[in-house]
Parts: structure tokens; sequence; C-alpha cells
């Protein structure tokens, strides 16, 4: 008899962009399938447009027309709560809230979500989630070590690769751009990958502040917010910290209307000094045409700047 190999359904948002090689590995370790939803389209906005409040963020927006795109499609969707990794670590409390919000989004829709739980400040750890995880799936601990193990690994490969890739680019003559944006703006094809896109068109090298080693720009994140509290914005903070001697100018990326972006880079534009700096912030209704606009600005002035216009 032909045994149901299990697939677990991830959608291509939000965290996916960090955790791609964790959650990846983690599940195929354990013989199950994985099936990524493809990328952005307007479909996948508008579908999840209609399932969000009108004040969610555009990133929380794109997430859920990403899980809709899924249901029906896998046995089970994960949804994680992430909340915080120890002090002055926290995550937006959007990642906290996800998987109660996606539940009772679709409540009738007969999908099995799984979740798993890392908030340090309260003792609940990556390690101890993801093995409460695989044992709710049938699991036994020893796989369910080993499996994480490897995930971590893969993890910390994939990001230590990407870094290296672009520390070479650093290297290269030519105008260079440091966007500081989350990684699922950012790498998001419907949102900033049109950057990126345009940036390389026009012959300038996009960079990004979050392709760093995390514990160092953690550490440097100081120079610029001694108390800023959210994980990946001190990332970002320490890459611009690590790098701004480095490039010609800083994009700050943002997704409409994130807060803790509003936040962090009114500070950028206050304490970086001797770039210039671009402020972009994208929303559903942004055409490319507009952002290219200010992109070509944007570039015309540093190119002014340094005398090359």
């Amino acid at each position: 008899m032909e045994t149901h190999m299990m697939t677990i359904g991830l959608p291509r948002a939000m965290l996916y962009y960090r955790c791609r090689a964790l959650w990846h590995t983690f599940f195929e370790e354990l013989g199950a399938e994985v099936v990524v939803s493809s990328p952005t389209d307007r479909e996948i906005l508008d579908q999840g447009t209609a399932l969000a409040i009108d004040e969610s963020c555009l990133s929380l927006k794109i997430y859920l027309g990403h899980v809709r795109a899924l249901v029906g499609r896998c046995d089970y969707i994960l949804v994680p709560r992430v909340s915080s990794f120890g002090r002055h670590r926290n995550m937006c409390t959007r990642f906290e809230a996800l998987p109660d919000l996606v539940r009772n989004v679709f409540r009738d829709s007969g999908q099995q979500f799984l979740s798993y739980e890392v908030d340090e400040l309260f003792k609940k750890d990556e390690p101890g989630a993801f093995l409460e995880l695989g044992r709710s799936l049938g699991h036994p601990a020893k796989a369910v070590k080993r499996a994480y193990k490897q995930a971590k690994k893969a993890e910390l490969a994939h990001h230590k690769a990407r870094v290296q890739k672009q520390e070479l680019l650093f290297k290269r003559e030519g105008i260079k751009v440091l966007i500081a944006a989350h990684s699922y703006v950012a790498e998001d094809p419907y949102m900033g990958r049109s950057v990126t896109d345009y940036l390389k068109q026009v012959g300038v090298i996009p960079l990004r502040a979050d392709l760093v080693d995390r514990e160092a720009a953690s550490k440097r994140s100081r120079e610029l917010s001694p108390t800023c509290k959210w994980e990946i914005s001190r990332e970002i903070l320490g890459g611009i910290a690590m790098h701004q001697g480095d490039v010609d100018g800083i994009i700050l990326l943002s997704a409409f209307p994130c807060g803790p972006d509003a936040m962090v880079n009114e500070l950028i534009t206050r304490r970086v000094k001797g770039v210039p700096i671009l402020n972009l912030v994208l929303d559903s209704q942004s055409g490319t045409a507009g952002v290219e606009t200010r992109l070509e600005s944007f570039i015309d002035i540093i190119r002014f700047k340094e005398g090359k216009l």
C-alpha cells in the first residue's frame, strides 16, 4: 500500500526569506514534502488585501494572499509565532500574532495549520520549539533533534554564503547603494525587487544592509541606537554602521505603514551623516513609474555630488 507523503506549505512572504533554508531542511529531513506558494503577483496582493483590515501593513496583506494560495494544496501550512530572542531582541508584534490571525481568517477553510513558538524572554528557545513541532507530527525526539541540527547548519551556511558573495561586490568599481530593508520587502518581486532591478539597470551596484554577520551587526547597531529593541532593525542598523563609509548612498525601503520602520528610518536620517539617503515607502498603490522617478533623481544627486553628472 502506498503511503501518503506529508506536505507542508510555506507562504513565500514575511519570515520565509530569512528562514527558508531552516524550514526546507527541517521538514525534508523528516521526510515531508515542502510546497511553497508562487512569487507575489497582483492577484496574491488583491486576495490578501481582501482578507486583511485596512490598517494592516502591505507585508501582512501579501502574507495573507500567500496563505490563501496554499489553502487546500497541502496537509499543513506553517505559521510560526516568533516573539523574541532575548532582552532587547523583540520581533514586530505582527510575528507574535500571526498564528492567531491566520487561524481566525481561515477558520472556515478546513485547512490545518502548524506552528512553533520562539519567545526567549519566556524561556521558549528555538531548539525546544522545533523539538515540540517535530514531535507533534509524530516523529521521535532523536530524529527531530537531528533534523533541527541539519536545518540550523543549512541556515547558517546559506546566510554566510550570501554575506560572502556581497562582500565581493564592495570591492567592485562603480556607484554603490546600500538598501536598508527587511528581507521580505527587499526580495519580494512585487515590492523591493523592482528597486534592485532598476539600480542594476542604470549601472548602480545594489547592496543590502541585512546581508552581514548578524552577531557583529547587532553589536555595531549600538553606534546608531543603544536602545533599539527590534531584532531585525538592529541588524539593519548594524549593517549601516559597518558599511556607511563604503557606499555612495543609502535607500531606506519599507512597506506602508510599518511602525518599527517609521521610527528606525527617522532615527537613521538623523544619525547618519555624510551620505545621501532616500526614504522610499511602498504601498499597494505604488506604480513602478513613481518609484523609478524618485530613484532616478536620487542617483542623479549621487552622480552630481561625485562630479559624474
